[in-house]
């Protein structure tokens, strides 16, 4: 059976990088120095973004009484101000589908159809909860840090930069002594030292490249780093997980056809000794046949471990035209389950299906950006990109379809309804697929997640607790256990309150900052999140103002 209808959290806007016009090649700057450079950028965008069809609706139905920019006229009131009959999707659809006659605005359901309709309500939506396009696409300049205590619903906190100057990053693992892991996409991985002044690049981990393109602000390739973990018992063992596009020519039969090098996630560990990657072990890798000639820009590739010594890995969906996601012979659009050296479990859904990828753990997953696990409730969660609209937050069950490419609570790029299901020549029941547990539509832009928990607070964390923990005033300790959820495009940090799969509260700790593209809890209680942005990227940390 279909389970109850999603969380909707709240409006945001519609996740713009997605693939854009080229406009360079070769080394990635770490930065665009004018202003020029950066309209650029943004105009390289707008020349491929294909014609927007909602806008269009709006344009012909609404706009002569609502104006072009929503703005209001005479005859129809601004619909960027507060709405009388709600602003919540459902409530701005039903305002549309049945009008207000009395005073002059028609019933459109006569008109319109239920497609077009959610259409327009995810428009206006758009419209009222638009981030500024520069600071949505990393763009301009860059955001100020505040120096002013931040506060919220249950802390008052502040930020402060712990590093400056990363390129194109992925992601970062705190260490127990106060350094940082992090990985930047064309060059690797790096250790920060504890005081954030200095960055040392690891040698001998896996080759990655630097010959990608940049579309719009965002910049694409294959043959590179993504996410790093830390084993839960690192303390002890020493083990980092890495995941990369691992890249190979003439390896398959795509690579021979076009002579192009090809690309796949693979998920290794290994250990850093003086400097160097060292007892490398590569953990799992597709069948060369499953090697792409495609970019990484949507292959997810997060790491995380639940409590009872299995590691999972998320693959995005990466064929151009979504198929494979349904099928378990194929790697992507799925997140993957293994034993912390490898193996494949016994007990995985499909570890006795002979044509299936032994390794899937769940299916049907478009862009999972992030994935943690609930170590107070032993749950797994995941963070997903939807389309135009139905960006999610999954609870991941053994064996469940989460839908994609044939639902989506989002639109497509155009404003279309989702109909890849028929395109793709699948037929499939509803009651079959899994309903994500949040929606956000229109689209956050999510990004990675992580649950406040960690060996500071957490009596079931696999790890060994440190020797000497920190003071209770470096946590937020009315945080425990929430889930913290970032964004690229609507520049929001948002912390969720659960119980089980249900939604106990939410709030918008940090608002319109920048593009959040990984977060962390640190051994030391703080919150550690990178900023993006193309004229160089930051790590902050966020530490309660005690």
């Amino acid at each position: 059976m279909l389970p109850a209808m999603p969380i909707i959290i709240r409006p945001a806007l519609l996740a713009s990088g997605i693939a854009f016009a080229v406009i360079a090649q070769a080394q990635p700057p770490a930065q665009v120095d004018t202003e020029a450079e950066a309209q650029a950028l943004q105009d390289s965008r707008d020349a491929w973004v294909p014609a927007d069809k909602i806008g269009e609706l709006y344009q012909a139905h609404c706009a002569v009484c609502h104006g072009e920019q929503l703005e209001g006229k005479a005859i129809g009131p601004s619909l960027l101000t507060p709405l009388v009959h709600g602003d919540t999707l459902k409530q701005i659809q039903a305002s549309i589908a049945n009008g207000f006659p009395n005073r002059g605005m028609p019933i459109w359901k006569d008109t319109l159809n239920s497609d077009k309709l959610k259409a327009l309500a995810v428009y206006i939506m758009e419209k009222r909860t638009a981030t500024a396009s520069d600071a949505s696409l990393g763009l301009g300049e860059r955001p100020a840090i505040p120096t002013a205590v931040q506060h919220s619903d249950k802390h008052s906190f502040t930020l402060s930069t712990f590093y400056d100057g990363l390129t194109h990053p992925y992601a970062i693992a705190p260490l127990p002594d106060g350094s940082m892991l992090a990985t930047e996409k064309s060059q690797g991985l790096s250790l920060i030292s504890p005081d954030g002044k200095s960055k040392t690049l690891i040698s001998g981990t896996p080759k990655v490249y630097a010959d990608g393109v940049l579309r719009g602000s965002t910049y694409t390739g294959n043959g590179w780093m993504h996410d790093v973990e830390l084993h839960p018992d690192y303390a002890s063992n020493g083990w980092i997980y890495l995941s990369h596009g691992h890249r190979c020519s003439d390896c398959n039969s795509e690579s021979k056809k076009t002579g192009k090098p090809v690309v796949m996630v693979q998920l290794l560990r290994g250990r850093i000794k003086d400097g160097q990657w060292v007892d490398e072990q590569i953990l799992w890798r597709a069948d060369p046949e499953h090697y792409l000639d495609g970019l990484e820009v949507g292959v997810g590739a997060r790491i995380t471990f639940d409590t009872s010594g299995y590691v999972y890995l998320t693959l995005g969906n990466m064929l151009s035209d979504y198929a494979g996601a349904q099928d378990l012979d194929k790697p992507y659009g799925k997140i993957l389950r293994l034993h912390d050296n490898g193996r494949v479990p016994h007990d995985n859904p499909f570890a006795n299906d002979e044509q299936a990828v032994k390794a899937i753990w769940t299916l049907g997953h478009r862009n999972p950006q992030g994935i943690s696990f609930d170590r107070h409730q032993k749950i797994l969660w995941s963070s997903e990109h939807g389309p135009r609209g139905g960006d999610e937050a999954n609870v991941l069950l053994p064996g469940r379809n989460y839908g994609w490419p044939l639902v989506s609570l989002g639109l497509d790029y155009d404003g279309a309804p989702i109909s890849y299901g028929k395109k793709l020549g699948i037929e499939f029941d509803p009651a079959d697929l899994q309903a994500s547990t949040i929606d956000w539509t229109p689209a956050i832009g999510v990004s990675a997640i992580a649950f406040y928990q960690n060996t500071f607070n957490s009596d079931d964390f696999a790890s060994k607790p440190l020797k000497s923990n920190p003071p209770k005033s470096k946590h937020f300790n009315h945080w425990h256990n929430d889930l913290l959820v970032s964004s690229l495009s609507q520049n929001d940090l948002i912390r969720v309150s659960t119980d089980g799969d249900k939604v106990l509260d939410s709030e918008t700790i940090i608002q319109d900052l920048g593009r959040f593209r990984d977060i962390e809890v640190g051994w030391d209680g703080r919150i550690y999140f990178i900023l993006e942005h193309i004229r160089g990227s930051r790590i902050i940390a966020m530490q309660p103002n005690q």
